[in-house]
C-alpha cells in the first residue's frame, strides 16, 4: 500500500458498522441448536474422512488487571488456585477430544489467547504445552503464536514459551503516552516492551507482533506519532493498528473511560493515515484490514502468493487446516461448522464435568454459505476476487448467482474503490482500507442482522 495515494476524505463516508469477517457467516448467526452432540459427531466423522491438518486455539481468560478497552471474554484475579483449577478444566477437556482425533493429523498451527496467557506461571506454561504436545502431532514447521503482557513477565515466562513450542508472540502496546495509559488503565513503560522484545530475540522466536489501538481517550495525532516512530524503532516483524470499538453495551467496563476525550471521527482518520504513511516509509507493506508485515514476514509472503487465509485468530498462513479450540468462550472452526464454548465459568465446568464437548452454540454451514465464505475470505486476503476459479470450484455462472449483489459494489467503483471486470474483481487505491464494506456486500445475513441492535464496530 502506497498510503500517499488513500483518499482519507473518501473514507469517512464509508465507515459505518460491519463484520470483521473471521468467520462467515459471522457468531452472531450462531444458535444453541448446534449441540455438543453435533460437534462430537463432526469431529468422528472429520477424523474418519479428512486430512486436513490441525490448528489449536487454547483460551486462558485471566487477567491482573482490567484494561477499560478490553473487548475480550476474560476475567481479573488474584486468585492463583482459581487459575490452577481452570488448567485442570483445560487438560480435562483435551481428554475428552483429543482421543477422537486421528493422531495422524499433524498440528500446523496452535495459539494461546486470553484474557493473558503469560499470566500463567512459567512451570504452568510448560506443564499444559507438554500436555498438549503429548496428545497431538505436531509438523516440524509448526506456527506457535501466544499472546503475551509484559507487565507481568520475567525473563522465564519467554523460556518457558519457547520450551512449550512457541515461535511467535503478540502483546498490546496500544499508545506509549501516560495520559492515554492511564485512562485505560494500562500503564505500561516502553522500557518493559523493549525488554520482552529483546528476550524473545535471545529465545529465537521468529515473529514479534505489536499491537496499536487508535480512537482512545486523550490522544492526539502529534503524540501517537511519537508511539508509531518508537515502534518502528522497535522493529517488531508485524504491526496491528485497531480501530477501538467502543461497544459499552456489550462491555459495560468501557463506559468507565471519558467518550469526551476520545478522538473525534476526523480526527481517527488522521491518526490512521499518519500511521499508515509512516509504516510504509519504514518498509512495511500493507496486509489487509489493520495489518502491517515487514517484506519478509510470512503474512508478507503469503498475501504476494496468493495462499493467505483468515480465520478466529486473524491472518494465518495456515489455510486449510480444522481449528479445534479449547476452553471457554473458544470457538473451533471445521471445513462446515463452527463450535463456540460455553462463555462462563459454571456452563464451561459443568460441560467438562459431563464428559462432553463444551459447546453453548454453533453453526452446520450451508452450500451457498461456501461459496460466499469463499468470495468474502478471497477479498479480504488477496484484495482481489477471481470469479473464474470461483465458478470452477463450484460449478456456478458468477455474475448470475451474485446478480443482486454485484450492484452493491457500484457505490466502491465510482469512488475509484474498486473495479470490477469481466474475470476478476480487484480492490484498488483507498479501497484497501475500507475492505470490510466491500465483503460485506456478498453477506446474505448482514441485513437482517444489522435490523436487529448493533453488534458490530465501525469500519474504519
Amino acid at each position: 500500500m502506497n498510503s500517499k495515494t488513500i483518499d482519507f476524505d473518501v473514507l469517512k463516508r464509508f465507515n459505518i458498522q460491519g463484520p470483521r469477517y473471521t468467520s462467515y457467516p459471522t457468531a452472531p448467526l450462531f444458535s444453541s441448536e448446534f449441540t455438543a452432540e453435533d460437534l462430537r459427531e463432526e469431529i468422528v466423522a472429520t477424523n474418519e474422512h479428512s486430512d486436513r491438518p490441525l490448528s489449536l486455539y487454547f483460551h486462558f481468560p485471566f487477567c491482573a488487571k482490567l484494561c477499560y478497552f478490553c473487548g475480550c471474554t476474560m476475567r481479573v484475579t488474584h486468585d492463583r488456585k482459581l487459575i490452577s483449577q481452570y488448567n485442570d478444566y483445560i487438560k480435562r477437556e483435551l481428554d475428552i477430544i483429543a482421543p477422537l482425533v486421528s493422531r495422524e493429523r499433524e498440528v500446523v498451527q496452535m495459539h494461546w489467547g486470553g484474557g493473558t496467557p503469560s499470566y500463567l506461571l512459567p512451570d504452568e506454561i510448560r506443564e499444559i504445552g507438554g500436555y498438549i504436545k503429548d496428545r497431538f502431532t505436531f509438523d516440524l514447521d509448526v506456527e506457535a503464536s501466544v499472546e503475551i503482557d509484559p507487565r507481568n513477565m520475567v525473563r522465564d515466562h519467554i523460556e518457558a514459551f519457547a520450551e512449550a513450542g512457541f515461535n511467535r508472540i503478540s502483546f498490546g502496546v496500544q499508545d506509549f503516552n501516560l495520559q492515554v495509559q492511564q485512562a485505560i488503565n494500562r500503564v505500561q513503560s516502553e522500557a518493559i516492551t523493549r525488554q520482552v522484545v529483546i528476550w524473545a530475540r535471545e529465545f529465537g522466536f521468529q515473529s514479534v507482533n505489536l499491537d496499536l489501538i487508535y480512537g482512545l481517550p486523550y490522544q492526539t495525532l502529534e503524540t501517537f506519532a511519537e508511539t508509531v516512530d518508537k515502534v518502528i524503532d522497535i522493529s517488531p516483524e508485524r504491526v496491528a493498528i485497531f480501530n477501538y470499538a467502543h461497544v459499552p453495551w456489550l462491555k459495560k467496563h468501557q463506559a468507565v473511560m471519558n467518550q469526551d476525550a476520545m478522538p473525534s471521527p476526523d480526527q481517527r482518520l488522521a491518526i490512521l493515515e499518519m500511521t499508515s504513511e509512516k509504516l510504509a516509509d519504514a518498509g512495511y507493506e500493507y496486509i489487509g484490514m489493520d495489518h502491517f508485515a515487514k517484506p519478509t514476514d510470512e503474512l508478507a509472503v503469503a498475501q504476494k502468493e496468493g495462499t493467505l487465509y483468515r480465520n478466529f485468530q486473524g491472518y494465518s498462513t495456515k489455510a486449510g487446516a480444522d481449528l479445534y479450540a479449547f476452553g471457554m468462550s473458544a470457538i473451533s472452526q471445521f471445513e462446515n461448522i463452527y463450535a463456540q464454548n460455553h462463555k462462563d465459568f459454571k456452563a464451561y465446568y459443568a460441560a467438562v464435568d459431563a464428559g462432553k464437548p463444551a459447546t453453548n452454540v454453533g453453526y452446520r454451514m450451508t452450500a451457498d454459505d461456501h461459496i460466499r465464505k469463499e468470495v468474502i475470505m478471497q477479498l479480504m486476503c488477496d484484495l482481489e476476487l477471481d470469479k473464474r476459479a470461483i465458478e470452477q470450484k463450484f460449478g456456478i455462472d458468477f455474475d448470475e448467482y451474485f446478480r443482486s449483489d454485484i450492484p452493491k459494489l457500484d457505490q466502491f467503483i465510482r469512488e475509484g474503490l474498486l473495479v470490477n471486470r469481466p474475470d476478476k474483481i480487484s480492490v484498488i487505491g483507498s479501497g484497501i482500507l475500507i475492505i470490510r464494506n466491500i465483503a460485506m456486500c456478498f453477506d446474505e445475513y448482514l441485513e437482517e442482522m444489522m435490523r436487529t441492535k448493533p453488534v458490530f464496530s465501525k469500519t474504519v
